[in-house]
């Protein structure tokens, strides 16, 4: 599995880059190929997708966009030749806030999304997502949600302190860690 690659950008097509690393090109799959410059070194963020008839990698700008594309092809039915256009024809904000508010005409004017794939994103990803950010709230966080719940906090004041919150702690440092900044 590869986490990223960096090297020379040496072709731009409509749905492609090709990235030379060490003289190696790999054709990698990305939302918007023109944000790229032929010749400008980068560093592409890949997930590497595996099918028994095809390897197929997807370049992402930075970490964030890397984990959206991750949740969106987590939904059931949604796979990544539908969940890359809806990076390059929305933004990770919009998505979310389309996705939080079941704004379901919104999902649709994508590709090949219709209602049905619309509402089981919405049943899918709606609360586990965090827009202030356009950071994914990483599933280990879900716990930590549910305690802070039942203890009365209110969702919307649990998002806005998550970020602060490191995801390697143990549940009952989060826990402490949480509570220290809700009641500031």
């Amino acid at each position: 599995m590869y986490e990223y690659m960096s090297g020379k950008i040496t072709e731009i097509d409509s749905t492609y880059i090709v990235l030379d690393v060490n003289g190696i090109g790999y054709l990698i799959n990305v939302a918007n190929p023109y944000s790229y410059n032929e010749s400008e070194d980068v560093k592409v963020y890949i997930y590497q997708h595996v099918r028994e008839d095809e390897i197929t990698l997807y370049g992402f700008h930075n970490l964030d966009e890397k984990k959206f594309f991750l949740k969106l092809i987590d939904v059931k039915g949604l796979g990544c030749k539908m969940a890359l256009p809806m990076l390059a024809t929305g933004s990770i904000n919009g998505i979310i806030d389309a996705i939080e508010r079941e704004n379901i005409l919104y999902l649709k004017k994508f590709p090949k999304i219709g209602d049905k794939v619309a509402k089981q994103i919405i049943l899918d990803l709606k609360g586990k997502l965090n827009a202030s950010n356009t950071t994914v709230i990483v599933d280990n966080f879900d716990e930590l949600i549910e305690v802070l719940q039942g203890l009365g906090y209110k969702l919307i004041d649990i998002k806005k302190i998550l970020p602060n919150i490191h995801s390697d702690l143990s549940i009952e440092e989060q826990i402490k860690e949480a509570l220290k900044l809700l009641l500031k």
